[in-house]
């Protein structure tokens, strides 16, 4: 190999000569590059084919077709943006990915190996929004999360599953207890399946606790007393089975309670003074008892063909009240409380009023004839419940009771959110005083089709010197 070299520096020396120039070139820029020494031989006739200076070198291939360029792959920063975010906030971007992704993280990098075993945030739910994940396929998984998470403060907890069993129960009242105990600050727990989880008969204590989010839970009465969470302002139920007699909170903000289920035999009593919002619709069994909410801004109340207060021998808009013909829902006798309001004088502080109903229901006509004065009503919103009695009474007894209403929507015969007819009305001053509130300047009349029924009350409007135009 040595003598091989050796003839080829004697054979080509301007070629070798070039190769010193470049290999002195890059020990200049680079000095731990040791250049091979050239060996110096007489001319050769072979040399006037060989380029005769190290730029001749360089171009030696100048004559052969030029490769076409490699697209370039843009510039990697060497910068690790997020590894360079302090721990706690890392901890509050865990808390936002499904458990299972965030105990994934810990093969990113060194540091990132127990993160996750401090995240602020615990979702136990599917990695994707369509998975429906089995609560016996993650026993083992979410029993050692537990043990190896760290004892922070947390300020989310959601837990949902698809497919539960009875035998499930005792795992996820586990991981429910855990997160009370962890101080969690808002707090999801939704089942989707025929099976109720019944959570303990017990008062649920924490000072921390403000956001209570369930579905498809069956609660006792213990347990919806919630003297013992004082920071408690927004509470939900969904597809309950609400097994009590009584839901109570002094701190409570919100209450939304929807298409949840209650004893046939007795009327839920809500006592939440310092509410704001109530929606209730889609109840099942008898309508709620609301009592005294003085700070009440907003509320919406639906009580369709699932409520059992229904009037059995109900008529167009005529319902047989306490007369001695009376069918068995009517007699007011029946659950103590008739001789009062039911819903109505829980919500008369409202400003803002969404109150829907089927036509057999009798609880809105029956809160009527209490003669409730809505005070601070301005935003009212009614269906054709209202319109169907032979003289519009409950239409008419609403809006003489509500002194500074200011808008009026009626959404008649047409469930929405688009109607195929909308029609706004206008006060007419010239026609004389009214006996309605004289701060009411916008109307609507929502409907599919103009029919009889919508000419009835167009024309029972004009009573009250409201003008439609189409």
């Amino acid at each position: 190999m040595r003598c091989l070299s050796i003839y080829a520096a004697t054979m080509f020396p301007s070629f070798f000569a070039g190769e010193v120039w470049v290999r002195r070139s890059a020990a200049a820029r680079h000095p731990s590059f040791l250049p091979i020494p050239s060996q110096c031989s007489p001319p050769s006739p072979f040399n006037v084919f060989l380029p005769r200076s190290a730029d001749g070198a360089r171009r030696l291939f100048d004559g052969m077709p030029p490769r076409e360029k490699r697209k370039r792959a843009p510039p990697v920063s060497g910068v690790d943006r997020i590894g360079a975010l302090l721990d706690s906030l890392l901890h509050h971007m865990l808390s936002f990915l499904p458990a299972q992704a965030a105990v994934q993280t810990c093969v990113l990098a060194r540091r990132w190996r127990h993160l996750w075993r401090s995240t602020t945030g615990l979702r136990i739910v599917g990695l994707a929004e369509e998975e429906k994940l089995n609560v016996k396929d993650l026993r083992k998984f979410v029993d050692h999360l537990l043990i190896l998470s760290e004892r922070t403060n947390l300020d989310t907890v959601e837990i949902k599953f698809a497919y539960f069993c009875e035998e499930d129960q005792p795992y996820v009242k586990t991981w429910v207890r855990f997160a009370v105990m962890n101080k969690v600050r808002a707090f999801t727990l939704s089942i989707d399946s025929p099976v109720d989880l019944y959570l303990d008969n017990l008062p649920l204590v924490s000072r921390y606790l403000r956001t209570l989010d369930l579905t498809s839970v069956a609660l006792q009465e213990n347990f919806l007393d919630f003297a013992s969470c004082p920071a408690l302002e927004d509470l939900k139920m969904n597809y309950c089975n609400i097994d009590a007699d009584r839901i109570s909170s002094c701190s409570l903000k919100h209450l939304s309670i929807f298409d949840c289920s209650s004893k046939s035999d007795c009327r839920v009593h809500v006592s939440a003074p310092g509410l704001i919002s109530l929606k209730l619709v889609g109840l099942i069994g008898r309508t709620p008892f609301l009592e005294n909410m003085p700070l009440l801004d907003t509320a919406y109340v639906d009580l369709d063909k699932d409520c059992e207060d229904v009037c059995l021998n109900y008529v167009t808009g005529v319902f047989c009240g306490a007369k001695d013909n009376a069918c068995v829902n009517c007699v007011p006798i029946k659950d103590g409380i008739s001789s009062n309001f039911v819903l109505l004088g829980g919500i008369s502080s409202a400003k803002r009023l969404k109150l829907l109903s089927e036509s057999r229901n009798f609880i809105f006509a029956r809160d009527l004839k209490h003669n409730s004065t809505f005070s601070k009503l301005k935003t009212l919103l009614l269906n054709e419940y209202w319109c169907q009695a032979p003289d519009l009474d409950p239409l008419a007894c609403i809006l003489k009771n509500s002194p500074v209403l200011e808008k009026l929507t009626l959404q008649l015969f047409s469930k929405g959110p688009n109607h195929k007819v909308e029609m706004k009305g206008h006060y007419c001053s010239m026609a004389g005083p009214s006996t309605i509130s004289k701060h009411l300047n916008i109307f609507e009349v929502k409907c599919n089709v103009v029919d009889k029924r919508i000419l009835k009350v167009l024309k029972f409007l004009s009573s009250f010197n409201i003008c439609f135009s189409f």
